[in-house]
């Protein structure tokens, strides 16, 4: 399946009306809800942000496919690098693509961005998201000023 350039896939802080959905907005992309499987959601605590990893492939994840047209996209992906942490020596986050499942049924690629540091998902404060589903994870107030 050929990625399309201009779809990513949002999990958490950036899906709509989560705190850092502003920096989705830039053209006001299509939102569509939709499943990732094979991965596993964490919520990690006092960070108060989503961990995005491999998992068994029963394992899914929900959240919304954003479609942007090309100008938008080239607006908004420095912005959705910079706050994933992407060129972070190491990286918080990389960005990858995968197959989502839309609820449609239809299958789409999208960029995805996948939580670098396991070694944290070891520490105390990484809790998996029960059904996978961020809105539903507890403790996911926003985090001190200047923090992500």
């Amino acid at each position: 399946m050929t990625p399309q350039p201009t779809h990513v896939f949002v999990y958490g802080t950036l899906m709509p009306g989560e705190r850092n959905a502003h920096l989705t907005a830039a053209g006001v992309p299509q939102a569509q809800p939709a499943t990732l499987r094979g991965f596993t959601l964490y919520h990690l605590h006092p960070e108060a942000y989503p961990a995005l990893r491999p998992g068994p492939a029963e394992a899914q994840v929900r959240g919304v496919l954003l479609t942007y047209g090309p100008e938008a996209w080239a607006a908004a992906l420095p912005q959705l690098d910079e706050l994933e942490g992407v060129d972070e020596q190491p990286p918080l986050y990389t960005r990858e693509v995968a197959t989502l499942q839309l609820d449609s049924g239809e299958e789409v690629a999208a960029w995805v961005y996948i939580y670098a540091r396991p070694d944290r998902l070891a520490q105390p404060g990484a809790v998996p998201v029960a059904g996978g589903d961020w809105r539903a994870a507890p403790h996911r107030e926003r985090p001190a000023a200047g923090e992500r």
